[in-house]
């Protein structure tokens, strides 16, 4: 008798998985909709590019990277996200927080397209099972990350559909063609690792189409779908990529930046051995256990990555290489084939992309990666159990039902951490948000009031840093909070690339000048009786005070005792008060060191704005 119960048409329902997949992402929306939030760095710079999104200015190009030579750096290769931001943005009042709803959006659209596209492929448990990964893949992130627009974060779920999509393609369902083109252009334009990834196998899936196309019955139906399919997926990539081409051909030439840096790369790569040893602890399934046993997320343990064992990594590996076999011999399932087929090839990929990261190898390069082996981990599961009920015969419905209570159990901690996490996520870079936050109102009251001389919005300022901690991430969010309040404020030259050209304003230029500092740099400006100091705020209490400078001590000390030349000493001693960011990245500075680093700079130093006529600027400065 057809089980005809509440649960069992629920688990039917065409919306159950849809609905629980998106849950999450809704708490998550509402929950930074509701807060406060001022982007500094990479996501002020975002904000710009996103506020010029159907202007004269719209972007053509992706984020600043570590592409060229500063100030002539490159940037990562489109402007894509910027575009899908954009309608979110302007919904929420062109306010910070309609980025950050944005990205949950974005990540929203990518698992509801991959829950989609699977459904197209048939099997009611197929479809949970993959709801389940994406949940672990959701989880391993958590929303600190995936309610971000930073460049590396955005395409993190928009990579799983394009794998999942692929997939479908290659199984045999051409129709879903352009799901893969447009979220693989997301990923490949947004952040340049998932170019050689993303571009590979969403062309391998389109060569894929083409070859059923040439090959089908001349006139018949199936040529007709398949023609429109591969048409529909190509015109949607070739609209993708026009911005990309218009700067290329009239532009800055962006693509062209970035061919020379692989040509002529800064660093030396790491290497074969350093690559697949990174590769290696990327296959470490034992750290999905670890985030969901502490509830952290993979940017939280990334500190640690190189000191866990390459052993799980490896066992994983020749497990999954005999599963593999075992799925072309004895299960014979095409659609598992294929995956593991498609998977062999992504690591692959990810392999060749590893041994040829230059320089640090930063977390945010690889985070692809976990995608990969959730996918990886479900193809040996999905092998094993196959394999076991072909030999089962009768009794294949004890292991049916044994495998859907596993699902279902995995399903629902799974989804309720996602919800905890969604509901307790907070805005990034909270610990320099918040002493932007309290030096902007301030200041924009200064120069409304025409303190120091400022015309008010009538005037032009060029905003300028001293940071003595994070490397002007503050300043560039000062820009952006002017601009957001309706001053004409900009940086100088030199900050063209991040700032856009359009925001560039010199000193000369400017009516005032608008002067943010931190730290030991306090003492310069307040020491000029000509620079006029507008707002201050001091983030950390007494006991924080007090912390920050024992460890500071312990920091001075560590780094005397370390095995390096007197000049690089100086120079690391000196940028404990003047650069601290630098000795945290400094590759001379142990682990130990950095986390010691890493803490001074999330208790923060006093912040200060002053505003200076451009001619006490020229002699101050």
């Amino acid at each position: 008798m057809k089980d005809d119960t509440i649960i069992a048409r629920t688990v039917r329902s065409v919306w159950s998985p849809i609905v629980v997949v998106l849950v999450p992402f809704v708490v998550a929306g509402i929950r930074l909709a509701t807060r406060t939030w001022y982007p500094v760095l990479d996501l002020a710079m975002t904000e710009f590019r996103v506020r010029d999104v159907g202007g004269a200015d719209t972007p053509l190009i992706g984020l600043p990277g570590r592409i060229g030579t500063f100030p002539d750096q490159g940037s990562h290769p489109g402007p894509l996200g910027y575009y899908l931001l954009a309608p979110v943005y302007r919904l929420f009042g062109a306010s910070a927080v309609g980025l950050l709803v944005g990205a949950v959006v974005v990540g929203a659209a990518a698992a509801v397209a991959s829950v989609l596209v699977i459904r197209r492929m048939g099997g009611l448990r197929l479809q949970w099972a993959v709801v389940v990964v994406l949940l672990v893949v959701v989880q391993t992130y958590g929303f600190d990350l995936l309610g971000q627009p930073w460049n590396p974060y955005l395409p993190l779920l928009p990579w799983f559909a394009t794998l999942i999509a692929v997939w479908a393609v290659v199984v045999g369902d051409n129709a879903v063609l352009w799901v893969a083109t447009s979220a693989g252009t997301l990923c490949a334009q947004t952040h340049l690792p998932y170019a050689g990834l993303a571009g590979s196998i969403v062309i391998g899936a389109t060569a894929v189409v083409a070859w059923r196309w040439w090959h089908a019955d001349r006139g018949s139906d199936d040529r007709v779908r398949t023609g429109r399919s591969l048409a529909i997926g190509v015109g949607v990539g070739v609209v993708c990529w026009i911005p990309v081409a218009v700067d290329q051909l009239f532009g800055s030439q962006n693509l062209s930046m970035i061919v020379d840096y692989f040509r002529h790369p800064p660093e030396a790569a790491i290497g074969g051995r350093a690559g697949l040893e990174v590769l290696l602890r990327h296959l470490d399934v034992t750290r999905f256990a670890d985030l969901s046993a502490s509830g952290s997320y993979i940017s939280d343990v990334a500190a640690t990555q190189a000191q866990r064992s390459l052993i799980p990594g490896l066992v994983l590996l020749i497990v999954w290489a005999v599963a593999a076999a075992a799925a072309v011999l004895v299960v014979r399932d095409r659609r598992l084939v294929v995956l593991h087929g498609l998977l062999a090839v992504c690591v692959a990929l990810g392999a060749f992309s590893m041994v040829r990261i230059f320089g640090k190898v930063w977390y945010y390069l690889t985070l692809w990666a976990w995608s990969i082996t959730a996918l990886v981990v479900a193809a040996v599961i999905w092998t094993a159990v196959a394999a076991i009920a072909r030999g089962l015969g009768t009794e294949r419905r004890r292991l049916d039902r044994a495998v859907t209570g596993v699902l279902a159990g995995l399903g629902i901690v799974m989804w309720v951490t996602a919800v905890v996490g969604a509901a307790t996520v907070g805005v990034p870079e909270d610990h320099l948000s918040r002493p932007l936050g309290a030096v902007v109102a301030p200041t924009a009251d200064a120069l409304e009031r025409g303190v120091g001389g400022a015309p008010g919005r009538d005037g032009t300022y060029a905003v300028v840093w001293n940071d003595a901690a994070s490397f002007g991430s503050q300043g560039f969010g000062l820009v952006n909070e002017l601009e957001r309040r309706g001053f004409d404020a900009g940086a100088p030259e030199v900050w063209r690339v991040p700032i856009t050209e359009q925001r560039v304003v010199d000193v000369e230029d400017a009516d005032v000048v608008v002067q943010f500092a931190t730290g030991a740099y306090l003492d310069r400006w307040r020491s000029e009786p000509r620079a006029i100091e507008v707002a201050t705020y001091e983030p950390r209490s007494d006991a924080q005070l007090e912390e920050f400078e024992q460890l500071r001590a312990e920091l001075l000390d560590g780094l005397a005792e370390l095995p390096i030349d007197a000049d690089l000493l100086d120079a690391l001693v000196t940028a404990v008060d003047f650069n601290l960011f630098s000795v945290q990245i400094d590759p001379a500075v142990p682990a130990e060191l950095q986390q010691t680093v890493d803490r001074m700079l999330k208790l923060g130093q006093e912040t200060a704005v002053f505003l200076v006529s451009p001619d006490v600027y020229d002699d101050a400065g």
